[in-house]
């Protein structure tokens, strides 16, 4: 899927099915035009790693600080919206890390702790430098498949009971479920599903809820129907609907509707 404005160009690439289960896809954008471009990024409560070509990318987060991108960076698990800017020149390209995906790739990294962060870091090898050398010519098509290939050989396999974990944590209560299954306190499972994702299966559930009000809000109806919305995401009222918006990402969800054009969704 490509997507053009008058000021950004930017499309979603797909992965190999091989690489299903590591990454959700790749996000392209481009700053072609005569001016700055500032972007607010959607919560997506995965970890993703920023490639940067051209001029230096602009990350602002919730507190207002400011963080300079001109490689790569590692960030996540994305919990609430922030703002980007693209200085006229610049171009990102951006993996998504599917579930546990990072772990399996970093390692025992506690996410909240070293975040975000040069990814070389967090190997203690230059690799990723070395990486963005490597692929800074090519197009965003072949970067995708250079990082891939070498990603490869630093993949471990899942070692946790959530490999086989169910994408929607609204249907039953995961924590409970796998406890039972492995034998082991709910305790523990909700601290092993903390450190290999990043974040809670309450917290999930919470996101899962104000994402359904997001997809619904961008089909296309003559007129809004709030208690509609509100019944289909299992919200109690239109002041707990409103309060998910204001946590995630900082607006009312009329002001959502206002300045959804400024708004990318990566997932």
């Amino acid at each position: 899927m490509e997507t053009d404005d008058e000021h950004l160009k930017s499309n979603r690439i797909a992965v190999p099915e091989a690489f299903g289960t590591i990454f959700t896809h790749f996000y392209h954008a481009e700053n072609k035009s005569t001016q700055a471009i500032t972007r607010t990024l959607l919560p997506n409560f995965q970890m993703i790693m920023v490639f940067i070509f051209g001029t230096p990318v602009q990350l602002i987060s919730e507190n207002n600080s400011q963080i300079n991108i001109d490689k790569c960076i590692v960030l996540g698990p994305v919990k609430k919206a922030f703002e980007y800017t693209l200085p006229i020149g610049s171009e990102m390209l951006v993996a998504n890390f599917k579930d546990d995906a990072f772990y399996r790739f970093f390692g025992k990294v506690t996410l909240s702790d070293k975040l975000p962060t040069n990814p070389d870091e967090l190997l203690e090898q230059n690799c990723f430098t070395h990486l963005w050398h490597l692929v800074k010519n090519a197009n965003h098509s072949d970067r995708v498949n250079l990082i891939l290939d070498f990603c490869s050989p630093y993949l471990k396999s899942s070692e946790t009971a959530f490999k086989h974990f169910k994408e929607d944590y609204t249907v039953f209560n995961p924590i409970k479920a796998i406890a039972q299954e492995t034998n082991q306190s709910e305790r523990t499972i909700q601290l092993n599903h903390k450190k290999y994702f990043g974040f809670t299966a309450k917290e999930k559930v919470r996101y899962q809820r104000f994402i359904q009000a997001i997809e619904l809000l961008q089909t296309p109806t003559q007129e809004t129907n709030w208690f509609d919305i509100i019944d289909a995401c299992g919200y109690y009222d239109q002041s707990q609907l409103i309060h998910d918006f204001k946590h995630f990402i900082g607006h009312t969800p009329v002001q959502y509707l206002k300045f959804q054009k400024e708004i990318c969704i990566t997932n």
